[in-house]
């Protein structure tokens, strides 16, 4: 059978410079130049690795703090950042200037100034000299111009807003005024402390966001991403809609190795939007359709985008729990989407592509087989490591490290009589598919570093840096010895392939970092924003702001949010866009969500707003991944970013469900029960709402039957709204009992409680949170310790005491004084939401049978 590779279709000059202006820089120089800008690259990438491994601590040399790491990360992004963006859009891309060759130097010193003088700094705190200022100023006007050639100007116009806010306050209106700053307290907040640029932002891209985006990068260097877009085709293609739904899953796969929408869409695009073109999707569709799936990338689990990583610092909860909340929405986002495909090709009787045919009994077979054999092999690899850690102790690292790499020269083994996937135009007549596993089998190689990645994070606990460097380690040890395998098992010259090894290697280094640069410029500018937010207290003022913009409604003032995050998405990347919203609207969404009476858990807020900032990429008339998918399939951009933005109206529910209803994000999941009709149920609504939004279920739907299957699906999602109608759904237990529900509560039990307070305008106020409580203790005062609470307890009065700062229940608002009203419980014979569950779902069985009576046959 012909294997078929997304480089069947070579991108033009045009889209290879889009993605060039987006991700990397479009500077490529010759000569000397490119080689001390790819040397720097690969130092960069060199410098993340070190510090990420433990080899420091074990050599004892090398060893840098927090600051120092960010100082010289912060350092190298601006000198790449001057040598491979050009400075305007009529720059030559064949030469680096004198002009930025002195910008990246100067930029260099001052991004690196807290490192190379971080003695001196620390010995007069507070203490700025002439140096130290000028140094701050022109480091944040270099940050600036930095931005503006990497991110573009509204970033810039973003920061500069915000800067000028910080002398302006005493001229503000009264809801935002503060007393103002003066430059030297100003620059020394911005740029010589770490509550400015040097925060926590360009902390997390420092500490792990570079390792996941090299690893990414390697992974695709290797090979992986054309794997898994091979995988799709295989298993997908013979189906009707087979290429839109090869779009859909190779983008999810994709989003393991990439995350940006626009390299998604073009990697994936230049092969999947011809094909679905062929299948007779219009141009707009077919482009539509690969970029909402490209932006969902940055959303799946386990590597998400890079704002991902950054909700660990600010929800102060392991990554690994970040991904079990986020994996259902995301799932579920994937498998709506490939419905509406699904509906698409039925709309337009799309033909299947032909694959091999076999009997019906050697299909199910083959299925069955790989589908066992898949499960067998996961649940051997779970086993095989707890079992080698059982018996070899501490040891156990190098024998599975040992194991590994007998695994990987194996599948290499195995993947070499293969040949090469084979490339096969998308534009010839006929395309005959390749077996699934035939493809599958040239690539198991893949699943380690992916593997290794998934158990240091999830079952480890690893921190994400740790977790991303031993990943990237396994992926870079197969970059440099794949070829040179393959070469001796198929019994050819080794020394050319390993040659070839090696500057793969190097190359994807250099591209790791180079894909960096617009994140690391974009976290240290985002600390502009959060400098001043810490500076002039911004954050207590937007609380009241948006307070009294939406009249204290909840809904509306997530809509605000959301429009928030559109609007800044159109100029700014997503991590920034989520760094931003989140430092001002996060704490927002949980205060008045709180004064409200609504427990929101504080990932969902988050999640929130990631949500959204994703959404931007996609939205009209600043949407770059529908850009770059228009610019695939030769459409209208703005018509192409429209469409996928009715596509992507299912992502866009997502959020306002799990902030109503966490159960989504499995939060107050108990027992696997519960999960699988979690999960049943989640499904439902999110197809139910994908049939109305396309206005097609079993055949084309009248206006009336899109409603009605609009009430199914809320009454899925929103089972409680109904219930609440005719029972209450909580009651309040007296404050005496919190201590002892905190000691009777399970493992991983949110606590849901009120307290009571007073605010510094002297207005009394009663709240409502949701606290996450870990393992059991000793006494139920330890417990509260691990979540950053103490309290104290006198007769039946509960008062807060000391909110460690930086802790979770710090970051809900929890204060020190306030005092404990009463413990929120779930009200005794409340009925189950499955009296709305079955109601909902007759209601749509019905509509769907109405209509399988008026559906045409299908061809």
């Amino acid at each position: 059978m012909t294997a078929v590779q997304p480089t069947a279709v070579a991108p033009s000059a045009e889209l290879e410079q889009l993605v060039a202006e987006a991700d990397v820089g479009g500077r490529k120089p010759s000569g000397l130049a490119a080689g001390l800008l790819s040397t720097v690259a690969i130092g960069w990438s060199l410098f993340q690795l070190w510090y990420a491994s433990p080899l420091p601590f074990v050599v004892g040399f090398g060893i840098l703090n927090d600051t120092e790491a960010r100082a010289i990360h912060l350092g190298i992004a601006l000198f790449l950042a001057f040598a491979a963006y050009p400075a305007f859009a009529s720059s030559r891309r064949d030469r680096i200037g004198p002009v930025d060759w002195a910008l990246a130097v100067a930029g260099a010193f001052a991004g690196a100034y807290l490192f190379l003088f971080y003695r001196e700094l620390a010995a007069r705190p507070g203490q700025p000299t002439t140096l130290d200022l000028v140094t701050a100023g022109a480091g944040v006007l270099l940050l600036l111009e930095a931005t503006r050639r990497s991110l573009g100007l509204p970033m810039v116009m973003v920061a500069c807003t915000f800067l000028a806010y910080t002398f302006a306050g005493p001229w503000m209106p009264d809801v935002i005024a503060h007393k103002g700053a003066s430059l030297t307290k100003a620059l020394q907040h911005q740029w010589l402390t770490t509550e400015g640029v040097f925060g926590i932002a360009l902390g997390v891209s420092t500490s792990f966001v570079f390792l996941f985006v090299l690893f990414g990068t390697l992974l695709d260097k290797a090979g992986a991403g054309n794997w898994m877009m091979q995988i799709s085709i295989a298993l997908l293609g013979h189906l009707r809609g087979g290429p839109a739904k090869v779009a859909v899953v190779s983008s999810a796969l994709n989003g393991v190795v990439s995350g940006s929408s626009v390299s998604n869409v073009v990697s994936g695009g230049i092969f999947t939007i011809p094909l679905m073109k062929r299948t007779g999707l219009s141009g707009v569709k077919a482009g539509a359709i690969e970029a909402a799936s490209s932006i969902n990338g940055q959303i799946m689990p386990p590597v998400m985008g890079a704002a991902a990583f950054l909700m660990v610092e600010y929800v102060g909860i392991p990554y690994a729990d970040i991904v079990k909340h986020a994996a259902l929405p995301a799932i579920a986002s994937y498998v709506a989407l490939l419905y509406i495909v699904h509906l698409e090709a039925l709309k337009i009787g799309s033909k299947p592509i032909p694959r091999e045919s076999f009997p019906f009994r050697t299909r199910l077979l083959r299925n069955g087989l790989g589908l066992t054999g898949s499960i067998l092999v996961l649940c051997l690899a779970y086993w095989g490591v707890l079992g080698a850690q059982a018996v070899f102790g501490a040891a156990a690292g190098w024998v599975l490290a040992a194991v590994g790499a007998g695994l990987y020269v194996a599948a290499i083994a195995f993947a070499a009589p293969m040949p090469d996937l084979a490339v096969d135009d998308p534009n010839t007549p006929i395309l005959k598919l390749p077996r699934a596993w035939d493809v599958t089998r040239t690539g198991l190689d893949f699943l380690i570093p992916i593997f290794v990645l998934l158990w240091c994070l999830m079952a480890e606990q690893m921190s994400p840096g740790l977790s991303a460097f031993w990943a990237t380690l396994s992926i870079m040890l197969i970059l440099a010895t794949r070829r040179p395998l393959l070469a001796l098992f198929r019994k050819r010259p080794v020394a050319e392939e390993a040659r070839g090894a090696l500057a793969d290697l190097l190359k994807g280094l250099a591209l790791g970092a180079r894909n960096m640069i617009g994140i690391a410029i974009a976290t240290a500018t985002a600390g502009i924003v959060v400098g001043t937010v810490t500076l002039t207290g911004l954050g207590l003022m937007m609380t009241e702001f948006v307070e009294f913009v939406s009249a204290g409604n909840v809904i509306l003032m997530l809509v605000l949010i959301a429009a928030v995050s559109l609007v800044l998405g159109m100029g700014i990347p997503t991590t920034a866009n989520y760094i931003l919203v989140a430092t001002l609207m996060a704490p927002v969404v949980v205060e008045l969500g709180s004064q409200a009476g609504l427990a929101i858990p504080l990932i969902a807020v988050h999640l929130f707003v990631f949500y959204f900032g994703i959404m931007a990429d996609i939205t009209p008339p600043v949407g770059l991944a529908a850009f770059a998918a228009a610019a695939i399939s030769r459409e209208d951009p703005i018509k192409t970013g429209l469409q996928g933005a009715l596509y992507s109206l299912r992502t866009a529910i997502l959020p306002f469900v799990f902030i109503f209803n966490p159960t989504i994000l499995l939060i107050g999941v108990d027992g696997w029960g519960h999960l699988a009709v979690v999960i049943f149920v989640s499904m439902a609504a999110i197809l139910l709402f994908s049939a109305a939004t396309m206005n097609y279920f079993a055949t084309r739907s009248r206006l009336w039957e899109s409603a009605v299957l609009l009430v199914a699906c809320f009454a899925l999602f929103r089972p409680d709204w109904f219930i609440d109608r005719f029972h209450p759904s909580t009651v309040d237990r007296p404050a005496s009992e919190f201590l002892g529900k905190v000691a009777a509560a399970p493992a991983d039990h949110r606590l849901v409680f009120a307290v009571e307070g007073t605010t510094i305008e002297g207005e009394d106020v009663r709240k409502t949170l949701s606290l996450p409580l870990g393992e059991p203790k000793a006494t139920p005062q330890e417990r509260l310790r691990d979540a950053g609470l103490s309290v104290s307890a006198l007769g039946d009065q509960v008062t807060i005491g000391p909110v460690s700062f930086g802790s979770y229940a710090k970051r809900i608002g929890l204060e020190t004084g306030q005092t404990i009203a009463a413990v929120i419980e779930p009200a005794p014979g409340r009925p189950s939401p499955g009296f709305v569950y079955v109601p909902a779902l007759l209601l749509a069985g019905l509509i769907y049978l109405l209509q399988l009576r008026r559906r045409p046959a299908l061809a």
